[in-house]
């Protein structure tokens, strides 16, 4: 955020950083897809009280942008494809303070809610290995 912002938008912040920090937990060897996405929902949803878009996603990146699989920012734990040492993965919490149901703009580019309440996107590159996860995209 730059400047002051209302309280209720710096929670969204936090709250969205946050999920992708137990998103990025759960990105671990012999896991499965659906647990990434659990850790997501369980604390946006049923800890915070808010709401993950479920029509955009995470991805998979290999030698184009966005491959397959899709990951989720909602799910069943232990359900979905296993993670092994060697994937790549875009993870993506959105998350909205009021209604996911979303809408694209006449750009064909803008997408907002229709609602018109405020969301954010926090998002990282992440390599799994067999020993750990190694997040691709930190600057540190």
């Amino acid at each position: 955020a730059v400047g002051r912002i209302a309280a209720d938008h710096q929670r969204l912040l936090e709250v969205t950083r946050k999920a992708l920090d137990y998103a990025i937990e759960a990105a671990r060897a012999g896991n499965r897809l659906g647990d990434i996405g659990h850790a997501i929902q369980h604390y946006v949803e049923v800890e915070q009280g808010l709401t993950v878009i479920r029509q955009y996603v995470g991805h998979g990146v290999g030698k184009e942008m966005h491959e397959d699989p899709s990951v989720p920012n909602y799910g069943r734990p232990g359900k979905g494809m296993e993670l092994k040492p060697g994937l790549v993965l875009a993870i993506e919490p959105m998350v909205v303070l009021g209604s996911a149901k979303t809408e694209v703009r006449p750009d064909g580019w803008t997408v907002v809610t229709r609602d018109g309440s405020y969301a954010a996107h926090f998002e990282h590159t992440v390599a799994i290995l067999s020993d750990k996860t190694i997040i691709l995209t930190d600057p540190s």
